[in-house]
């Protein structure tokens, strides 16, 4: 493909597959564009590739990251969407060097080209799901899935393992369009069959559990004009149609409590009474100094006050804190001066105990991580929660793309997950992945629902820290591997050709 034709192609690409994510989730799509992508790479020069790909990192990247310019201009959004996009280019070089190795070294033609392929596309997700500042895993190729008829291979693979699927078909379909053999097709429809029959990974029913949740729809975005203790008030009115109804467990979303309750007494009276009127323990969340120290935190709390406690483990960088603060108040002093709160990582386990239950926790962001996760998996988690505040993205499809990805977390991890936000959407999730219950965006709702509670381990959460490194080290051995080679090969024939000399 002439180069001018290759980057139109990788452009259309791109921004064509931010239309198989949430909200429109057109999830064929996925496969085209990846497609596309791999033969714009084909028989590149390794700077072409880069432009290549990073004309198709562009393109997704500023289209499906641009909520991130709702309310804080364009600077963030740039910076954020640029750097995925130098770091989705780069990762472009090794595809083609795999792509040439494969072309002229006999060992490699093969159908393992395309799985080669597809872990240097893991290994690339994999290091921008990392670096920098703890990563972005954002929108795994693997997410595009969560609609077809592909997602339940996410309990046996999870995301990781869904987004390698999806590029090894694409790969595989490439190599048999190349070749123009019919037998070409055998290895691309032997992988669409087999990730279509595998099932759910069945997880035991352990009895059910019944969840207030509650979406104050309060003014909880960084600009809404408010005064203190609005946001409680919104979440405490929300909640009264609850009073009666019998529970085990009381959620409101992240940001609940616009005051510290740890110090703050009548914020901690309001929720002694909370709890009094509901019967039941509540889950909340305040921003929490302690030992001078800022955290995210969720508090398990009842007539005893705050008897459990869960820090966010991840601190969005630039949203949270402010990492390099010196360097980046360089740059752009008003914008980072914005952000006085530096947020500590928290230490302690996304996990609390209900009365024998395991309630495995996520806050906002830290859905995206599979350590956050596969911890409270480890810890027992029967059920999930997700406290978020999507408030400063109102108008845009961020929150339907976190949507997907706790979605994806149900099935992956077979458990039930409750989903809530300060401004919407907030679901009910089964562990299939199927929304049971929702509570539309800009609204004040309440509802209890009961909920199975699941034991079992699945594949997918054994898998989480070990798929991604493994095909991501495996790919690239083999890529240092088949570079040793060809080097070898040319350093051989040139002695060769002196001696006959």
């Amino acid at each position: 493909m002439p180069l001018p034709v290759a980057v139109i192609a990788a452009v259309l690409a791109g921004a064509g597959l931010d239309l198989a994510y949430p909200e429109l989730g057109w999830w064929p799509v996925a496969f085209v564009s990846v497609t596309v992508a791999l033969w714009t790479l084909q028989g590149r020069s390794l700077p072409a590739a880069f432009l290549v790909s990073l004309a198709y990192g562009a393109a997704f990247y500023f289209t499906h990251l641009s909520w991130v310019s709702r309310y804080l201009g364009p600077i963030p959004w740039v910076a954020l969407a640029g750097l995925e996009s130098i770091l989705f280019g780069a990762g472009g070089i090794l595809i083609t060097l795999a792509y040439r190795f494969a072309a002229t070294t006999s060992r490699y033609r093969s159908v393992l080209v395309s799985a080669w392929v597809a872990g240097l596309w893991v290994l690339r997700e994999t290091i921008m799901g990392n670096w920098p500042y703890g990563g972005f895993p954002w929108a795994r190729t693997g997410l595009t899935l969560v609609d077809s008829p592909f997602s339940e291979a996410a309990s046996w693979v999870g995301t990781t393992g869904l987004s390698f699927i999806l590029v090894v078909i694409c790969a595989s379909a490439l190599q048999a369009l190349n070749t123009r053999r019919w037998q070409g097709w055998i290895p691309p429809v032997f992988v669409v069959l087999l990730t279509l029959l595998m099932p759910l990974f069945p997880t035991e029913q352990a009895g059910t559990f019944r969840v207030g949740w509650v979406q104050g729809n309060g003014p909880s975005g960084y600009f809404d004009t408010k005064s203190a203790g609005d946001i409680l008030d919104a979440q405490e009115d929300a909640s009264a149609p609850l009073v009666g109804p019998s529970m085990d467990l009381l959620v409101w979303p992240e940001g609940s409590v616009d005051a510290d309750p740890l110090k703050d007494p009548a914020a901690a009276a309001r929720l002694d009474r909370l709890v009094d009127n509901m019967g039941a323990p509540a889950l909340v969340n305040a921003a929490t100094t302690r030992d001078g120290k800022t955290y995210n935190t969720s508090m398990l709390w009842d007539g005893d006050g705050a008897i459990q406690l869960h820090d966010k483990a991840n601190p969005v960088p630039f949203g949270e804190y402010v990492p390099d603060r010196w360097f980046y108040e360089a740059l752009a002093p008003d914008l980072v001066g914005m952000i006085q709160r530096e947020y500590t990582p928290g230490s302690n386990a996304p996990v609390m105990d209900v009365d024998g239950t395991r309630i495995g926790l996520a806050i906002c962001f830290d859905v995206i991580y599979d350590d956050v996760i596969r911890e409270g998996a480890d810890a027992g988690a029967q059920l999930y929660v997700f406290q978020t505040n999507n408030a400063d993205f109102r108008g845009t499809d961020e929150n339907l793309q976190q949507l997907a990805t706790a979605r994806m977390r149900a099935i992956e991890t077979g458990r039930t997950v409750v989903n809530v936000s300060t401004t919407g959407t907030s679901q009910i999730i089964g562990k299939d992945g199927t929304v049971l219950s929702e509570i539309p965006v800009d609204t004040a709702g309440a509802r209890v629902t009961e909920v199975t509670l699941n034991d079992g381990t699945t594949p997918a959460v054994v898998l989480m820290p070990w798929i991604g490194p493994v095909l991501s080290v495996t790919s690239a051995v083999a890529l240092l591997a088949a570079a040793f080679t060809k080097l070898r090969s040319r350093t051989a024939g040139a002695t060769r050709r002196k001696r006959n000399n």
